[in-house]
């Protein structure tokens, strides 16, 4: 997932890419070395700066997509991007980028949190979602963790094998799919069959496009669900 960078006092790193692999026809994930990483908590993200040879650079926030210390990136290609065609088809291993953070603290969750956990993503939104669940299989967590995912097609779903594998292995891990080409967008009916009753009082993070994270919540805090523990997070486009 990707956003407008937001300048901040975090250093710069050098980071090399390691591995590229492929996520949907549009999408594929960065295996990134970077040399003095601190770590980082799932749902943060970084800002990414690439700069061409005339001097002119750009720069956009990725969502981290791996559990710390791993970094990775899962890059979805926008025709009209500046960052997103080189980093999503064209950077190879071997090659650098610079790299700046970990960023955020609020949209964040750690193993230690005990309340039950309500993910719902639209698209690319999965991203730092992905990340709290690799997250929790890493710690070894038991913490129940329910995904709502809405997709268009099922071929634009990412992760969607490791998703089946985790679903299956990962006690407490329960994934459903919408896809909104041919199901129609997510209702409040899929969100109150797949989710949480508000009784559990779960965290509830939200993530994608603004249209369909304002929506998502609305409907959250219509089944009763405390607006303190509804998070979002989103970026520009629709749904």
């Amino acid at each position: 997932m990707a956003r407008t960078a937001i300048p901040g006092r975090l250093t710069w790193r050098a980071a090399t890419v390691t591995a590229v692999r492929d996520e949907t026809p549009t999408a594929r994930t960065l295996t990134l070395d970077v040399p003095g990483w601190p770590g980082h908590l799932a749902g943060q993200h970084v800002d990414v700066r690439l700069t061409a040879p005339d001097g002119y650079s750009a720069q956009r926030s990725y969502s981290l997509a791996s559990a710390s210390p791993t970094v990775e990136l899962t890059v979805q290609v926008l025709a009209d991007g500046e960052v997103s065609p080189y980093l999503g088809t064209a950077v190879k291993p071997g090659d650098q980028l610079e790299l700046r953070g970990p960023v955020g603290g609020w949209f964040v969750w750690r193993p230690t949190d005990p309340a039950p956990v309500l993910l719902v993503a639209g698209g690319s939104g999965i991203v730092p979602l992905m990340a709290m669940i690799r997250t929790r299989a890493a710690a070894g967590s038991r913490t129940p963790f329910r995904l709502v995912h809405s997709a268009r097609t099922p071929a634009d779903a990412l992760y969607a094998t490791e998703l089946a594998r985790r679903t299956r292995d990962d006690a407490g891990l329960d994934v459903h799919h919408v896809w909104s080409r041919t199901a129609g967008r997510l209702t409040v009916a899929t969100l109150n069959t797949h989710g949480w009753p508000p009784d559990f009082a779960p965290a509830c993070y939200v993530c994608g496009p603004t249209g369909f994270v304002e929506a998502a919540a609305d409907m959250l805090v219509a089944l009763g669900h405390s607006p303190r523990l509804v998070k979002t997070e989103r970026f520009g486009g629709t749904p």
